[in-house]
C-alpha cells in the first residue's frame, strides 16, 4: 500500500503544476474580443451564402468590425441588416439597392436542338468541359442544374431545359451565378425589368441557325432606344443598367424576341 503513496503524489503534483501553468499561460496569451463582432454576427441572416465576398456571415462581421468592409454586402439582409449593423458600428448607411438573378438564355427545347447526347453525371460543368456544351448553342444554358444546386433559397429552377428565376425567391445572392459554368446568369438591380435574354456572340445568321430566339445583332433595339441604354457589341445587344428607364421599346422592336421586359415585382409588407 505504502508503494502507491509516492507515485499518487507525484501524479498529483504534476497535475497541479500542469493546471497552474496552463492557467498563467491562457492569461498571458488571453486575446480580448470584440462584442461588435458577436453582434454583427447575430444581425446577419446566418446563411452563409457567401454573396457578400466572404466565407459566411462570422467572417463579414469580423471584417466589418476588423478591416472596415462596406456595411451593405449582404443581398439576404438588404437595408434592414444593414441599418443594424451601421447602429453597431456607429455609422450612417444609405439604401441599399437590391439585385436579382437574371438567366440569359432561351434556348427551350423547342426553341433550339442537342447536337450531342450526353450520357455522364448530371452536371453542367461535366458538360462543359466534356464537350463545351452538347447543344447547337455553345453559349447557351446546359440546363442540368447546377445553379439549383447553389441556390440556398428555392430561388431557381429548370423549366423545359432552361435554368429559370423566382424573383420572388431571389435574395441576390449571386450563388447561381458563380455555379454557372457558362457564365450565362447575371445579377441586375431590382429596378431594371428589361434584359436581354441571350448570350450568343455568334454573327447572327449563326445564332439564328442555332437558336430562334437568339439575338442576331440587328441593331433595331440600339436605334429604337432614346436613352442610349443598349449597343451591339461583339455581335450581341448589351443594356446598360443605370442607364435603362424601364420602356420597353427595345423589346418592342427585337425581332426575335431575345429581349424580356418582365412585369413588375409587386411590393409587400417586407420590400415596401
Amino acid at each position: 500500500m505504502g508503494s502507491l503513496i509516492i507515485p499518487v503524489a507525484l501524479v498529483c503534483v504534476v497535475g497541479a503544476i500542469a493546471g497552474i501553468l496552463l492557467t498563467i499561460a491562457a492569461k498571458i496569451m488571453y486575446v480580448p474580443v470584440d462584442e461588435r463582432i458577436t453582434d454583427c454576427t447575430d444581425a446577419l441572416p446566418g446563411a452563409n451564402c457567401g454573396g457578400c465576398g466572404f466565407a459566411g456571415c462570422s467572417d463579414y462581421a469580423s471584417a466589418v468590425v476588423n478591416d472596415g468592409a462596406a456595411l451593405t454586402l449582404c443581398p439576404v439582409g438588404g437595408s434592414g441588416v444593414a441599418a443594424k449593423l451601421g447602429e453597431i458600428m456607429g455609422l450612417a448607411v444609405g439604401d441599399v439597392e437590391g439585385e436579382y438573378a437574371i438567366v440569359r438564355c432561351q434556348g427551350y427545347n423547342d426553341k433550339t436542338t442537342k447536337i450531342l447526347e450526353y450520357k455522364g453525371v448530371p452536371s453542367c460543368q461535366g458538360v462543359k468541359s466534356m464537350y463545351n456544351g452538347d447543344g447547337a448553342c455553345q453559349y447557351g444554358c446546359l440546363g442540368m442544374g447546377d445553379c439549383v444546386k447553389a441556390c440556398n433559397f428555392n430561388a431557381i429552377g429548370i423549366v423545359n431545359g432552361v435554368a429559370w428565376v423566382d424573383r420572388n425567391n431571389c435574395v441576390g445572392c449571386g450563388a447561381c451565378a458563380s455555379a454557372c459554368p457558362t457564365k450565362i446568369i447575371d445579377m441586375v438591380p431590382q429596378k431594371n425589368i428589361v434584359y436581354v435574354g441571350c448570350s450568343s456572340c455568334d454573327k447572327g445568321g449563326a445564332t439564328k441557325k442555332a437558336c430562334q430566339s437568339g439575338c442576331i445583332g440587328c441593331k433595331k433595339c440600339e436605334k429604337a432606344c432614346k436613352f442610349e441604354a443598349i449597343k451591339v457589341e461583339n455581335n450581341h445587344a448589351v443594356i446598360d443598367a443605370q442607364k435603362c428607364k424601364n420602356c420597353g421599346l427595345c423589346q418592342k422592336v427585337c425581332p426575335t424576341q431575345a429581349i424580356i421586359k418582365l412585369p413588375r415585382p409587386k411590393k409587400t409588407a417586407a420590400t415596401a
